[in-house]
């Protein structure tokens, strides 16, 4: 009898939207359900995706083209999806996972301007497949996220671009959601933590099977 395939869970949001409070909560709610986890993160999650994530995030790097940090987020995704994500969920595990491909959508699509064709081109070759079943979209004024994020120290390369760039990732994150409703759930991270983590929960629990939508 073939092993069920495990679920893929990914989490989006902007700067300070909480998305670390967030993962620490469902990693302790899925583990309590008895359900066998593997974390990820992105940029990273891998050795070459570390490597990438200190070049992309790196302030010294603000040179960096456009082009270039959308391909090296794609060399980081390619790599974590055929050394992580992909073998755990044939093994039966559940991935969560700090952003995925909507990021790319999100920061170099709507933040950098690059074209969304290019975008999905690169999505079909590097990711053999593989899409969130469920996506939890951590949503917040630019604003709010911002005055949140200012206290975390250093801002690093992404962090320092103007409010004109982090409205255009929102924007795009939100019609992304409405695009695609059966995978989104998108949750209102201005509420406290507690409310977010519920709703999250919500979702999973659908996702599992207990309940239905």
């Amino acid at each position: 009898m073939s092993q069920a395939r495990g679920k893929f869970i990914s989490l989006e949001g902007g700067e300070g939207a909480g998305k670390s409070t967030l993962l620490a909560g469902l990693r302790d709610y899925i583990g309590q359900r008895g359900i066998a986890l593997v974390q990820a993160r992105e940029p990273g999650g891998t050795a070459l995706g570390e490597a990438v994530r200190e070049i992309v995030l790196d302030p010294a790097q603000r040179g960096l083209a456009a082009e270039t940090e959308l391909l090296l987020m794609f060399a980081s995704r390619a790599q974590l999806v055929r050394e992580v994500i992909e073998p755990a969920l044939r093994r039966g595990q559940w991935v969560l996972c700090d952003r995925f491909v909507d990021a790319s959508y999100a920061y170099q699509g709507g933040g950098r301007g690059q074209p969304t064709q290019r975008i999905a081109a690169l999505e079909d070759w590097a990711c053999a497949g593989i899409k969130p079943d469920l996506t939890l979209l951590l949503d917040l004024p630019v604003a709010t996220g911002r005055a949140r994020a200012a206290g975390r120290g250093d801002a690093d390369r992404i962090e320092v671009e103007a409010d004109s760039f982090f409205e255009r990732v929102r924007q795009t994150y939100r019609a992304r959601a409405r695009a695609e409703p059966q995978r989104y759930r998108v949750i209102d991270a201005g509420q406290p933590a507690a409310a977010v983590l519920s709703a999250a929960v919500d979702a999973i629990t659908v996702l599992a099977g207990d309940r239905t939508a």
